[in-house]
């Protein structure tokens, strides 16, 4: 609702969804996750750390925001 947009915006937190001007690649998004504007996810062709992280996992390159994440504004992963 745009109660809940404004409650998001005074608490800095993304809205539920993708935020403007992202561009995610090999990745999978999870239920719910709140992806902030601007992120780059998975765009590149650097080799990550295959692993469990606080917000998203990475398991054969591929990153994985988990359910409920919050990613913040600007991510670049």
């Amino acid at each position: 609702t745009e109660e809940q947009k404004a409650e998001n915006a005074k608490r800095g937190v993304p809205n539920i969804g993708i935020g403007r001007g992202t561009i995610i690649r090999r990745a999978i998004i999870d239920q719910n996750a709140r992806i902030g504007d601007g992120c780059r996810i998975g765009i590149d062709d650097i080799p990550r750390e295959e692993g469990d992280y606080a917000m998203y996992s990475i398991h054969d390159g591929i990153i994985v925001i988990n359910k409920n994440a919050v990613i913040k504004n600007g991510t670049v992963l």
